[in-house]
Order: structure tokens, then C-alpha cells, then sequence
């Protein structure tokens, strides 16, 4: 397993405004969007300015009400469509804040890839900001199925965010394909000029719908399956509300007057379109996607699901001290070989396949407090640290069938803050959570410590569980 990806690296915005104008792809209206930089920790957010108030839509996946051919969020009646390029464009740019302000319900189409948005956040540059980049690693497989085949898997990677995607249409002029991201440093030269597509065929029930108004052979790749006669094309040019859809008669395949960027420029586009439809996770995904027949709506879907296994990642753990520990004190013993004046875990209350929570009880009788701020008596951040890291050994030991003959050294501490005073009488809550699979005997967690519901200390964790007569690196 790599271990040597960086566990902390720093948000960034624009360093100037960028503006585009142009057509929504379904609604047909026309709109200004322009992208400014925004603050730290803020996320991606809308802005409706042509409306009184000039509203902000938070781009979340909960707020996601329409995934028909784009991704529609809407709050308090106030909508934004076709999000999904924009997204791609500011989370394959590697850009963690932005404010995006539209004078109109949906984001223009313009040639239907992410390309334009990038040029212009090229053009300007970005800004280093000072907070961390809000990661979620994914440290277990998790699958998740839909309708027509489609299905989207997570599986852990060495720290890249990497995409895999498998289109099948069954179609004479598109068949299978496959797309892949290793990075996202790939994002702008090989999949954000990829274009949104359409059938020839589904350009007549699109239109019934209500869809497609601003649709163009400009902003798609339109394919056709068969031969289409003169009558059928003026009909359909008629349906659109234009004078000729400028398509040669009786041709099969790219209609446009165009030829394709890339071979597989579909299955690329999806790959796209999945980027800016999890960038509403409001965090940096560092695993695997895999995906087998994608669309919205089942993007939507696996981003809703990636929020809330990050939710309960972060979650503040709850501790009943009436309620049966996982482990209680004689338990952990066996487990670590600390013991007084350095055991510093009292029972484990929850334990999982990929987290654990364990309780210190702090009181006046720690050995410490009669050196530490005599008189004023704070329990030191190192012991707070290392408290966390027994709570890991626990979770890391309890995986081996001899754990006495282990024991567990850390190898790097990352990312460690210090929120608010330990004092004796308060009870910390350690919550651990696999950042990623353990491999070779290799533990990354991530760890966070909580007085009731306030976060007292948080850190990175990475260490070795060895055997003892191959004790190599510092103790924990």
C-alpha cells in the first residue's frame, strides 16, 4: 500500500472572477454565470442573482430534486439546472470554494463539456488558501445498484481519486466503451473537453418533455442510427423551432460537422458527468469509482450514499456510561500492553469493521496534573494523542488472533489540532475511522476527540502493528 500521499494539503479558490455566457441546454433562456473565489471551508455554492434576495442553493446532494438528463438542485422553491459541468470543471480544477452566481434557472450548456469553464480558471489562476482540504477516504467496498443495469462501485486506491466507467447502449453506432482517470490530473487534458451526447432518436420525446429548448448541434454530439429521410429531419427541425437542423440526409453516425475529440468521447463524457454529480459530496474523494452504465440519476444516488457514510464518519459519538462497553477495562488490558501510569483508555463503546469509539475518564488523580499547571490543571495535547493512538491499537490489535505477542508503533502523526482545554472531571470520547484498508500490518486512521459535543483534538494516525521480536520503529 502507498503510505506516502500527503495527508494534508490546502484548499484553494479562484484568484480573480471569471464570467461565460450562453443558452441552457433544456430550459432554452439564456444566462450570465460568472465564478468568483469564496473563503475557506465554504464549498460550492449558487447564487441566484436575478432573483429578490439573490438566494444561494448550496450545491449538495440532498438538495438534488431532478435528475432528468442534467442534475437540478433546488431550496425554498429556487432552482438551479444542468449543474453537473460547472461542478466537474471547479472539482477537476482542483478548486474547494466558489461562488457561483447565475442571472437564470440554469447554467449555460455552451459546447456541452467542462472545457470553457477551465480555460477561463486557467486563464486567471488560482489562490492557496490556509484551512485543509476536506478529503474522504474510501476504506471499504461498497456497491450500489439501479435500474437498467447501471451500477457504481467504491473501492479503496493508494490516496489518487481514480475513475472507471463502462458504457453499453447496444447501439450500431455506439457500443460499449470504457473510460478511465487514473488521476485528477487528468481531468483537463483528456476528459473536461469531452461533450455531452444525444440520439437522433430521443430528440422527439426530449421535446415532448419539455426538454432540450437550447439544445444545438453546437453544444452535443447528435448520432444517428439509421438513415433519416429529408421529411423526417424537416419535422424534426420544425419541433425544435428551427429553420434546418443542417444534417446530411440519409447519414449514419456523427451528425455534426464535427469530428470526435477522442474515440471513446461518450464514455468520457459520462466519466465527466459522474465527477460534477459526486463534487456534491462537498469533499475530495480519494478511492475508486467504478461505474457500469451511469447516469444521473444513479450518480446522484451513490453521492447521496457517499454523504451519508461521510456524515457518520464525523458524527459525534454518544456515550451511555449505563450502556455495556465493547470492551471494558480487563478487556483492553489483554489487548495493550500499557498499564498504569500510561494506560490511558477506560472501555470501548463501539467498534466496527472500519471505526472504533473509546472513553478516558479524566479526574484529578492523573499523575501528570501534578506537574502540569499546578494549579490550573490541563491535561497535556501529547497525552490527548496518545490516548487516541491507544484507542487505534485497540481497533488495529483486535484484528490479530495472538494480540499479546503485538504491539503497535507509530510511524507518522499528521494534521494534529488542539480545540479546547481537558480539565479533570471531563470524559473525552475518542473516534477513530479507517482512512484506508489495513495492508502489511499498515493503520491509517483518523482520529477526533470530543468533551459532549465539542471537538477537543483531532489528528492523522498512521502506524505498524509488528510482532515483537521485529520492534523496528519508536513505541507508541
Amino acid at each position: 500500500m502507498r503510505t506516502d500521499f500527503p495527508m494534508s494539503v490546502p484548499q484553494r479558490t479562484l484568484k480573480e472572477a471569471v464570467s461565460v455566457e450562453g443558452i441552457g441546454l433544456h430550459t432554452g433562456k439564456s444566462a450570465k454565470l460568472t465564478v468568483r473565489p469564496a473563503p475557506e471551508n465554504q464549498g460550492y455554492v449558487f447564487k441566484r442573482v436575478d432573483l429578490k434576495g439573490k438566494p444561494i442553493v448550496p450545491a449538495d446532494a440532498s438538495l438534488v430534486t431532478s435528475t432528468e438528463r442534467g442534475t437540478t438542485l433546488e431550496k425554498a422553491g429556487v432552482k438551479i439546472h444542468t449543474t453537473e459541468h460547472v461542478l466537474a470543471a471547479l472539482y477537476g480544477c482542483n478548486i474547494d470554494n466558489a461562488t457561483i452566481e447565475l442571472d437564470g434557472p440554469e447554467v449555460p450548456i455552451l459546447d456541452g463539456s467542462s472545457w470553457p469553464f477551465v480555460a477561463h480558471f486557467e486563464q486567471v489562476g488560482y489562490e492557496e488558501q490556509t484551512a485543509d482540504r476536506r478529503f474522504f477516504d474510501i476504506s471499504e467496498n461498497f456497491t450500489l445498484e439501479g435500474k437498467n443495469d447501471a451500477e457504481m462501485m467504491a473501492v479503496p486506491s493508494n490516496g489518487e481519486f481514480r475513475i472507471t466507467v463502462m458504457v453499453d447502449y447496444e447501439s450500431p453506432v455506439l457500443g460499449t466503451q470504457h473510460a478511465t482517470m487514473y488521476h485528477l490530473g487528468q481531468f483537463i487534458p483528456d476528459i473536461s473537453r469531452s461533450r455531452t451526447f444525444v440520439f437522433l432518436k430521443e430528440v422527439k420525446s426530449l421535446m415532448e418533455s419539455g426538454l432540450i429548448k437550447g439544445g444545438d448541434m453546437a453544444n452535443a454530439i447528435v448520432l444517428a442510427e439509421r438513415e433519416y429521410s429529408q421529411t423526417e429531419l424537416d419535422e424534426l427541425a420544425q419541433l425544435t423551432g428551427k429553420k434546418t437542423l443542417e444534417i446530411e440526409q440519409g447519414k449514419i453516425g456523427v451528425l455534426n460537422n464535427t469530428q470526435l475529440q477522442f474515440e471513446n468521447e461518450p464514455a468520457r463524457h459520462k466519466l465527466l458527468d459522474i465527477i460534477g454529480d459526486l463534487a456534491l459530496t462537498g469533499r475530495f474523494i480519494r478511492g475508486h469509482i467504478l461505474a457500469a452504465r451511469p447516469g444521473h440519476t444513479h450518480n446522484v444516488a451513490f453521492a447521496q450514499l457517499l454523504k451519508r457514510k461521510i456524515t457518520s464518519a464525523t458524527a459525534v459519538p454518544i456515550y451511555d456510561p449505563g450502556a455495556k462497553p465493547t470492551l471494558d477495562i480487563l478487556d483492553i488490558e489483554r489487548l495493550l500492553p500499557h498499564r498504569y501510569p500510561f494506560l490511558m483508555v477506560d472501555r470501548i463503546i463501539e467498534q466496527s469493521e472500519t471505526s472504533i469509539v473509546g472513553v478516558k475518564n479524566v479526574t484529578m488523580n492523573e499523575p501528570y496534573f501534578q506537574g502540569h499547571f499546578p494549579g490550573n490543571p490541563v491535561m497535556p495535547g501529547v497525552l490527548q494523542v496518545e490516548a487516541m493512538a491507544q484507542v487505534g491499537g485497540v481497533f488495529a490489535l483486535s484484528g490479530v488472533d495472538d494480540p499479546e505477542n503485538w504491539s503497535t508503533y507509530f510511524m507518522k502523526i499528521d494534521k494534529v489540532r488542539f480545540k479546547r482545554k481537558v480539565i479533570p472531571g471531563d470524559t473525552i470520547l475518542f473516534k477513530l475511522v479507517l482512512a484506508s484498508p489495513i495492508r502489511r500490518g499498515i493503520v491509517h486512521m483518523v482520529g477526533k476527540a470530543y468533551v459532549g459535543q465539542h471537538l477537543v483534538s483531532e489528528a492523522e494516525l498512521l502506524a505498524q502493528i509488528v510482532r515483537d521480536r521485529h520492534l523496528e520503529t519508536e513505541k507508541a
